[in-house]
């Protein structure tokens, strides 16, 4: 394998609509450093084209047959905790968004984003990032029941305070780093500071969270 082959993030494509997976196949390959390693119809074909292929980032339509997208997120995580799952999702579909959330998505993407966006949240999401379009943290903001709300923000020292809103940016550790002029693992440090102290479980949660707490916007 060459460093240009090394670079390519390989993509797996899940969603019930054959037009959608060529789209996405096609816009995916357009890129020089993005790969689509094979398609899936619904979810169970996602889970195990996940296990045999091991891809970098999976495209997942939320809405499929037979098995949808959230249980089949709900799988691959299970069998592969660090597995980079990206929600795609459309308006109206609000029902999904913290299922997935809850099954382990690392972002949500609204399907009429625009192709760069698209790519952009597939980068992010390889390099352990939590891409997410600011309409649907806006709903996830509206939903967000489950999320800490006695967690004060006054608590955060002012540099969690920065992080956090890299973080809701979702910006991953080592870009964070790079604009802060930190190290990764300082970045690190203050993320699980950062979880602990709102007691969200994820970057996404947190990003909830620093809307909520006014600090960012949604």
């Amino acid at each position: 394998m060459t460093d240009r082959d090394a670079a390519v993030i390989r993509v797996l494509v899940a969603d019930d609509q054959r037009l959608v997976r060529m789209g996405l196949r096609m816009l995916c390959e357009a890129a020089d450093d993005v790969r689509v390693v094979a398609e899936a119809a619904d979810g169970h074909e996602a889970v195990t084209l996940t296990g045999r292929l091991v891809p970098d980032v999976v495209l997942m339509d939320l809405r499929m047959p037979g098995l949808d997208g959230t249980a089949a997120t709900e799988r691959i995580i299970a069998a592969r905790p660090a597995a980079r799952v990206l929600a795609l999702t459309t308006f109206g579909d609000d029902d999904h968004l913290y299922p997935a959330l809850a099954a382990g998505a690392c972002g949500f993407l609204l399907k009429s984003a625009p192709p760069g966006d698209l790519l952009d949240a597939v980068r992010r999401a390889a390099a352990g990032g939590t891409p997410f379009s600011q309409e649907v943290l806006g709903r996830l903001v509206e939903r967000a029941v489950s999320v800490p709300a006695a967690a004060d923000p006054g608590d955060l020292t002012p540099r969690e305070r920065e992080v956090l809103v890299l973080v809701a940016a979702g910006l991953s550790n080592r870009e964070i780093a790079a604009r802060l002029h930190v190290g990764v693992t300082t970045v690190k440090t203050h993320v699980a500071a950062l979880l602990a102290k709102t007691g969200c479980p994820n970057r996404i949660r947190l990003a909830v969270f620093a809307v909520r707490a006014g600090l960012a916007s949604g």
